[in-house]
């Protein structure tokens, strides 16, 4: 059996979304907003954190690396801060 058909997180964005509400990009990629807020709390670069949780390499992309982590670390404190509560109750 072939278990390397088990995606690990799904693929992000260029840019992740900015809008007012929680979006089904937010419910799909809340593991990877947690993630990237553990890494910065750890103390973590961003480079490291592009590599490691969003699976980009600074060196070969390193535009598309700071503008994918910048927008998707924006939308984990925006998440962290105002978008939980609507997260929260909405139906699993």
């Amino acid at each position: 059996m072939d278990h390397s058909s088990h995606p690990a997180e799904p693929t992000v964005a260029d840019t992740a979304p900015s809008d007012p509400q929680l979006t089904d990009y937010d419910r799909a990629h809340l593991r990877t907003y947690l993630r990237l807020l553990d890494a910065a709390a750890e103390g973590a670069d961003w480079e490291e954190a592009a590599r490691i949780v969003l699976g980009i390499d600074p060196l070969a992309e390193p535009d598309r690396a700071r503008r994918v982590h910048e927008t998707h670390f924006a939308r984990a404190l925006w998440l962290s801060q105002h978008g939980y509560r609507e997260f929260l109750k909405s139906p699993r």
